[in-house]
């Protein structure tokens, strides 16, 4: 019999599961018996060895890492203690070096610990170390349980609102196919949306009523964003299978944070920290919507001549059928990760992702009328004329309605017709070195390509039947359209939008007992091209002559910065800084069939496709920033911010008017770019079963840009908003109670309005209303709030976290927010929604072969509500008021006769309805004994 260490192991199944995953269930638990089989197999009389891990003062240290190994053997595994410090492994009689150590601690060994056939306790006392971690809670540092059990929590070292979204949050409590932006929905002031089901397509996050596109989300440290506007994918790069942790900053951060609108915040994602067991783990997880996800990982652990190397490897597929009526999703994708150890002093590490999405989400969200049917009160027709009685195609087709299958090949909703391609890549090398006298150098270099080409229908009904053109098609009482690539007016529209960036971020650090000085720099060039043609999709989608728009542009972004973090006291530290931020665009746009700056030739001589002009400009700003952090006490903290961010405008801003002489015109003044001004303030503060953190904000926004999509080109419209203010309060907490079981809580209530005037010109008709006519000035009216900003948000969790059980249900609740009409605003209502998440976890911790086995249940919109999400686009009109003046009229760009009316028309998303998934990842580390 060989000595070594073993693992006595039983799972019991406790899932429910739709209908149409009966056989993935099944395949479930026959796995489940052969992995107990195996268990059994390998089982031999054995004995636990178990003990504490404590502070010098005898406090007990949550999560720390017990190491033990076999002296005869030379093989070792490794545990987690408990929230309470205790940990527990089942060994054979050997005898053993028993290590233990946790962030903030050192290394503590105890060697020789003999075992036989009784049980042995070992107590392991650490003593402050300086290991650090970016996205390790100080729970450590301050003993809290509550901190070491919070899903979510904030630091005392911060500066400013930030929530550390843990790697068990992320493995344990959320769906296993949950994108970045559904990641941090539970955290304070933040809610996203998706019609199509977790995970299965474009989501949506908001926080403090800031929508994407005003603030940054990098990983490890790399913006990535759009080039047209500096909005973000989803679905795209970076899956949860990638993540091990997010820093959720809710503030512009310092001089240092990097990024083309940190001022909303930022989210930074961050790779997996490497394992040093090798350890292999494959994952199958069933559920709604025919949602199949297939994922495998390799650990490699520490190897090679003094244990320098390590890397990880991840692939995955994902399939989906989605919740909405032939939205499929597929995804494939695998990153991989390396670290060397180059040197004692430096360590070289790199990262590689690459995503092949393919899904049928069309150019337009269901409509009232497909998702409620007719008004019951007569409030909206759905009539597909004034002067019939036929229902426009698929009324009251329920609210899963998007797409239809191929049964009516005339009626553009077919899902053939309207489908993404999008691939992606992202890659990096890292280098830091620790020089002498205090100072580390930093360099990352990289680049990542976008790559989206979609194809969707106009809203007409199409044919490639020359005796149907012109023929009425009856359930749309429309024309049908002959398709014809030469057509203005197409039956499809071919649209791409691709980029390729180059890019590095580098850092000095130099750390002295006055404080630490970081200077660096951030570049990056990018390359994009744009455009959208006319096309067939009953002929192989081919394209028409000229465009809708093409176009392609170059932009450089550049950002060096410098702070001091100066302690001018061991508990006092004060961070002043400053940011300048040069941005460059050169565009060229090409001769279109009118859709921005037409053929830029005279109709007598014919356009030229390959006819272009030449746009540009360059923006610079300075932006200082300050925070302030007092170390009241060892578990107590506050602080003070303030700081600046800016934004250059949309690249849609640079383009030409039409001329009457086919000659374009390039606008008269380049547009602003959006500046803004943030304070802040907040505290800190963690007990042993308490942990809490609150802060104030006030944000001065100038120059924003908003915009508004009209369902027939899917492009955005830009428009110049009037100046706004947005402030509130957040707080978060989570409080522990006694075996594993806490209560997590945040909640916010914001305040988001416009302020200031507009200039208006008059809208009367001739002669009073000319050219010389005066303008008029028109006062923002109180209380005019900004879209998508909701009254409160609040979130409350309830987790059990003990032994091999981690369980949690979380409830968000979203308050009232309005919604624009293009310009106009407050002119939708939409009420308040609550989502509700479950999610019960079986994992094997015992440090065995087959540790972190793992069966998991996730349940998200546990009561299935269908509420209305922000994702929303009138249909109907703003009635304006007019205003008089000067003997004529003006229209009031602010006022109108009332909210939008409510039409069938209008494109509408709810949360999608419930989903159920199980999983069952199998944990298998080679290293370990038999």
């Amino acid at each position: 019999m060989k000595e070594g260490i073993y693992v006595k192991a039983s799972a019991r199944e406790t899932a429910t599961s739709p209908n149409h995953v009966t056989s993935a269930v099944r395949w479930t638990v026959t796995a489940l018996l052969l992995l107990l089989s195996a268990t059994l197999m390998f089982a031999q009389s054995t004995a636990p060895l178990q003990g504490t891990v404590a502070d010098a003062k005898g406090g007990m240290i949550p999560r720390a890492s017990v190491t033990v190994r076999n002296e005869a053997t030379n093989r070792t595994a490794t545990v987690t203690a408990d929230a309470t410090g205790h940990f527990s492994v089942s060994l054979v009689p050997g005898t053993y070096d028993v290590s233990a150590t946790a962030s903030g601690f050192g290394i503590i060994t105890r060697n020789g610990v003999q075992l036989t056939d009784q049980p042995v306790e070992v107590a392991l006392t650490l003593q402050v170390g300086t290991a650090t971690s970016d996205i390790t809670v100080d729970a450590d540092a301050t003993h809290s349980i509550a901190a070491a059990l919070a899903p979510m929590d904030a630091k005392l070292n911060e500066t400013s609102p930030r929530t550390e979204i843990t790697s068990a949050m992320i493995q344990n409590f959320m769906s296993p196919v949950a994108d970045f932006g559904e990641a941090v929905e539970m955290a304070p002031g933040t809610f996203t949306v998706n019609g199509n089901g977790v995970g299965l397509g474009q989501s949506a996050t908001y926080f403090r009523g800031f929508p994407d596109g005003d603030y940054d989300i990098d990983f490890d440290g790399i913006p990535f964003y759009d080039t047209n506007t500096p909005t973000h994918h989803s679905w795209a790069f970076f899956p949860s299978q990638f993540l091990g942790g997010i820093d959720f900053d809710r503030s512009p951060g310092t001089a240092s944070t990097i990024g083309p609108t940190p001022f909303g915040g930022s989210i930074h994602l961050l790779s997996k920290p490497y394992d040093p067991i090798q350890d292999i783990r494959g994952e199958f997880s069933g559920g709604s919507f025919h949602t199949y996800l297939y994922d495998g990982e390799y650990d490699s652990g520490d190897f090679g001549p003094g244990k320098k190397f390590n890397f990880m490897i991840d692939v995955h597929h994902l399939q989906s059928d989605g919740y909405q009526t032939y939205n499929f999703q597929t995804r494939n994708g695998g990153d991989i990760q390396f670290a060397y150890k180059f040197s004692p002093h430096t360590t070289i590490t790199g990262y590689s992702a690459v995503i092949w999405l393919d899904a049928n989400t069309p150019n337009f969200a269901a409509t009232r009328c497909q998702m409620y049917g007719v008004s019951p009160t007569n409030a909206y027709s759905c009539l597909a004329g004034k002067s019939t009685t036929v229902l426009l195609p698929d009324t009251g087709a329920g609210l899963k309605f998007l797409n239809t299958n191929n049964s009516d090949p005339e009626l553009y909703l077919d899902y053939q017709y309207n489908y993404y391609h999008v691939p992606t890549d992202f890659e990096y090398v890292g280098v830091h070195s620790e020089l002498s006298h205090g100072f580390t150098f930093d360099i990352k270099p990289y680049t990542y390509d976008y790559d989206n080409s979609e194809k969707y229908t106009n809203a007409v009904p199409i044919t490639d039947n020359p005796a149907l053109a012109g023929t009425t098609y009856a359930p749309l009482q429309a024309t049908v359209v002959l398709c014809n690539s030469g057509l203005i007016l197409p039956c499809g529209v071919d649209k791409y939008n691709s980029y390729r960036k180059y890019g590095e971020t580098s850092q000095i650090t130099q750390t002295s007992k006055l404080g630490v000085l970081r200077a660096g720099f951030w570049y990056e060039w990018a390359n994009t091209d744009r455009h959208q043609y006319p096309a067939d999709p009953l002929n192989h989608w081919q394209d028409a002559v000229l465009p809708n728009f093409a176009e392609t542009y170059v932009t450089d972004s550049y950002q060096p910065f410098a702070e001091y973090q100066w302690h001018i006291t061991p508990k006092l530290f004060f961070t002043p800084g400053v940011k300048f931020a040069y941005y460059t665009i050169g565009t060229k746009q090409f001769a279109d069939n009118g859709g921005k700056i037409g053929p830029l030739a005279p109709s007598t001589t014919g356009a030229n496709p390959a006819a272009f002009i030449a746009n540009g400009g360059s923006y610079f700003a300075t932006l200082p920033s300050g925070d302030i952090n007092y170390r009241i006490n060892d578990n107590w903290s506050a602080y003070v911010q303030a700081a600046q961010g800016s934004i250059v405008p949309p690249s849609a801003v640079f383009d030409f008017s039409q001329g009457t002489t086919g000659q374009a015109i390039p606008p008269a003044v380049l547009p602003k770019q959006q500046k803004n001004t943030t304070y802040q303030a907040g505290t800190v503060f963690k007990l042993k079963h308490v942990t809490f953190d609150g802060d104030y904000f006030h944000i001065h926004f100038d120059n924003s840009y908003s915009s508004f999509t009209p369902l027939n080109t899917g492009e955005p419209v830009y428009y110049l908003q009037p100046s706004s203010v947005t402030q509130g309060v957040e707080g978060e907490s989570n409080i522990y109670f006694a075996y594993g079981l806490s209560l997590y809580l945040n909640a916010s209530y914001d305040k988001a309005l416009y302020e200031g005037t507009q200039a208006v010109s008059c809208s009367g008709a001739a002669p009073a209303c000319s050219a010389s006519t005066p303008q008029v000035t028109v006062t923002v009216p109180n209380n005019l709030w900004v879209a998508n900003t909701p009254s409160d948000v609040e979130t409350e969790g309830l987790t059990y976290q003990h032994k091999a059980w981690d369980a949690g249900l979380f409830n968000k609740r979203v308050g009232m927010m309005y919604q624009d009409q293009k310009s106009y605003h407050n002119q939708v209502i939409i009420p308040p929604f609550t989502l509700t998440n479950a999610f019960v976890n079986y994992t094997i911790r015992t440090g065995g072969r087959f540790d972190n086995t793992k069966l998991r249940l996730s349940i998200n919109n546990l009561f299935d509500e269908h509420n209305m999400t922000p994702t929303y686009t009138p249909g109907g009109k703003a009635v304006p008021l007019s205003i008089a003046a000067n003997s004529t009229t003006y229209t009031d760009p602010f006022n109108t006769k009332g909210l939008t009316p409510v039409t069938g028309a209008d494109a509408i998303s709810v949360l999608p309805g419930r989903s159920i998934m199980l999983s069952v990842i199998f944990g298998f580390s080679p290293r370990h004994t038999r």
